[in-house]
């Protein structure tokens, strides 16, 4: 089975990369080595590496780890919590 490449626009990809500067950021500020963290979160360290460069082929479940690596597994719930669109879609098909 051939795995099929993610295509992110540029400028999503930025927000990625802000992702995982801030990731980065946060082990930092932990005291944390890049070691550490992959062996707590259990993946490779290139695969830490390829997060904290915001690289949108890595599986959401490692960026998840590391995350609870770092004590910020509530912050995945922040996710796509506030649906505004949504929410107004929603209203509009109330009003029919």
């Amino acid at each position: 089975m051939s795995v099929k490449k993610q295509i992110v626009f540029p400028k999503h990809q930025l927000l990625l990369e802000q992702m995982g500067e801030n990731i980065k950021l946060a082990r930092k500020r932990r005291k944390l080595t890049a070691i550490q963290v992959s062996e707590r979160a259990d993946i490779a360290r290139t695969t830490l590496y390829q997060i904290e460069k915001g690289n949108s082929s890595v599986a959401i479940g490692a960026y998840f780890n590391v995350l609870r690596v770092l004590g910020l597994q509530d912050d995945f719930l922040k996710l796509a919590a506030d649906d505004e669109l949504g929410r107004k879609l929603q209203d509009l098909d109330l009003l029919k």
